[in-house]
């Protein structure tokens, strides 16, 4: 008989870490290869882990809710094999719950290696995100030992820095209690009468405000309005829509134009596609948009369409129903959640006009999707001006304004909607 260690699998790009949320086996438990062994959690997606070794759970070396470092062993599997040896966790283990994503890494995080995670002192453990966000703040070592923690064994936690830095003094000397509230705390005492109900939040809600009081923090917030004329995509739609499905077995929505469109604007401007590491701005080669979709449980979650510029009209929204129809199911794997440059999000589809979304980090700017309505509008003929009744809708762009000034997040917007204005009916399946 041998042992073999089960390492903690990387689960996607840039993700460090994830927490172990229920074991599947217990300790004596007989395992067939490539069965699951455990559900993990990441700032991505719930993930069934499997084994690539069968034989016994002989013991299990991280219990239900800890957080645990990518190649870290997590369990021992006694073998029939002679030798002893690491098992390696496929990179993408089987999907289970898909949960909200908005990238949350930024690119001097994705730089730190697993043995450098206890830079602090030997006592106590930073993960990747805490080291990231301590870096960014110019916080110092010894500051930062010095932050009360409230995750296991005194760890700090995210929330703990976000707290810490709420009420941080402008030359990072004052400190804050356990008690202290953090920077998702009402202000103010709420009153609470008999006939309230009390809920708590779940964890993907949880990573929602966390994620959005983050972006918030971190990013300045300006959004510009554009309307635009979607009057000849409309009609070639409903003229194409059926022969469309006949021949690739699928329908198509209006999501393909503004992904398409968005792709072409980024390449016109590509210093929209671009991330913030301290003081250097990050400027992306690939065109990976990032498309919010509405789950049954009322969340959101963003898969990500890779290359989107280098696909065509058909291309791309076959991409966009096999995403969309996998996260209704949770069947997305991590890497479909990973990499994105620039978000869309359709507000449309809930009967709202326009919107203010909140940019996802570490990206720069997202694009919100209004409905689509009839108006009358002025229409320019070679015998002159006429009213006419025309498919008008507002594209609500927010950008961070530390990096993106107006005239580029204006002039982005607008050729979005000159690329969806100037669709050409002739164009063929």
């Amino acid at each position: 008989m041998a042992s073999v260690e089960m390492l903690m699998p990387k689960m996607g790009e840039s993700i460090t870490e994830g927490t172990v949320l229920t074991w599947l086996k217990k300790e004596g438990d007989a395992i067939e290869q490539d069965e699951s062994v455990l559900e993990v959690a990441t700032d991505k997606v719930d993930t069934e882990v499997p084994s690539i070794h069968g034989g016994i759970l002989k013991k299990i070396l991280v219990k239900e809710g800890e957080v645990v470092a990518v190649g870290a062993p997590i369990a021992i599997i006694e073998t029939s094999d002679k030798t002893t040896e690491t098992a390696v966790i496929p990179s993408t283990p089987t999907p289970s719950k898909a949960v909200v994503e908005t990238p949350t890494s930024t690119p001097s995080e994705a730089l730190i290696q697993v043995e450098d995670l206890k830079i602090v002192d030997d006592s106590r453990f930073y993960s990747p995100l805490v080291q990231s966000m301590a870096k960014e703040e110019k916080i110092s070592k010894e500051e930062l030992a010095k932050i009360p923690g409230t995750g296991k064994e005194g760890r700090v936690t995210k929330q703990d820095m976000l707290g810490y830095l709420a009420n941080r003094s402008s030359n990072g000397a004052t400190l804050i209690s356990k008690d202290a509230p953090s920077i998702s705390a009402p202000k103010a005492q709420i009153s609470i009468s008999a006939s309230d109900e009390i809920i708590e939040m779940d964890r993907m809600r949880k990573m929602i405000a966390q994620r959005m009081v983050e972006s918030k923090r971190i990013s300045a917030h300006v959004t510009s309005f554009v309307e635009a004329d979607m009057t000849n995509i409309v009609l070639w739609r409903n003229q194409h829509k059926d022969a469309y499905k006949a021949k690739y077995g699928e329908g198509i929505t209006f999501t393909p134009f503004f992904i398409e469109a968005v792709a072409k604007a980024i390449r016109d401007f590509p210093m929209i596609n671009i991330s913030v590491d301290g003081d250097r701005i990050i400027k992306k080669k690939d065109i990976n948009v990032g498309m919010a979709v509405a789950l049954p449980s009322g969340n959101l979650i963003v898969p990500v369409i890779r290359n989107a510029d280098q696909l065509n009209i058909v291309g791309i929204s076959k991409k966009v129903n096999d995403l969309a129809n996998r996260a209704r199911v949770n069947k997305l794997n991590p890497d479909d959640l990973a990499g994105g440059t620039y978000t869309v999000s359709n507000v449309g589809s809930f009967g709202n006009v326009m919107g203010t979304p909140i940019i996802p980090q570490p990206q720069v700017a997202i694009l919100a999707i209004g409905a689509i309505v009839k108006k009358p509008a002025v229409v320019e003929t070679p015998t002159g001006d006429v009213i006419a009744i025309r498919h008008k809708m507002f594209l609500s762009h927010s950008y961070d304004h530390r990096v993106v000034d107006g005239s580029l997040g204006g002039m982005f917007v607008r050729r979005v909607a000159d690329y969806l204005e100037a669709f050409d009916l002739n164009t063929s399946l």
